[in-house]
């Protein structure tokens, strides 16, 4: 899946002595920027490194852009941190996990179906 956006992607990191945080964004249509990939290493998880990133994106393409977005599967670890970052669901990708990859995908204990899209304006 990342070979479907990595070129047409920017990839930030967040490194504060070592890289904590990667991300990568895109460009769609409408003044819309996606992150498509956002991840934080282990060890630095639930220090704030995810949302800095993210608020990092809110202040570099404020004015360039008019919307961030962002899809995730419906898990009890990304739902939460996309809410505490002010983004609202949009709108569900029905199957989007069972359709796109060849095995099962599990976060938190549960199988990622759908694809949930969040956005916030920036």
């Amino acid at each position: 899946m990342i070979d479907r956006y990595l070129g047409r992607g920017t990839m930030y990191a967040l490194i504060d002595g070592d890289t904590k945080t990667i991300c990568v964004v895109t460009a769609e249509e409408n003044r819309t920027l996606e992150i498509k990939n956002i991840a934080t290493k282990a060890e630095y998880q639930r220090r704030g490194y995810g949302r800095k990133m993210v608020s990092f994106l809110e202040e570099t393409y404020r004015g360039s852009y008019r919307f961030l977005k962002v899809g995730t599967g419906d898990s009890p670890y990304t739902v939460p941190f996309y809410e505490a970052c002010g983004f609202h669901k949009s709108y569900v990708v029905k199957k989007f996990f069972t359709e796109n990859y060849d095995h099962p995908i599990f976060e938190g204990g549960k199988q990622l179906i759908d694809m949930v899209y969040f956005e916030k304006n920036i």
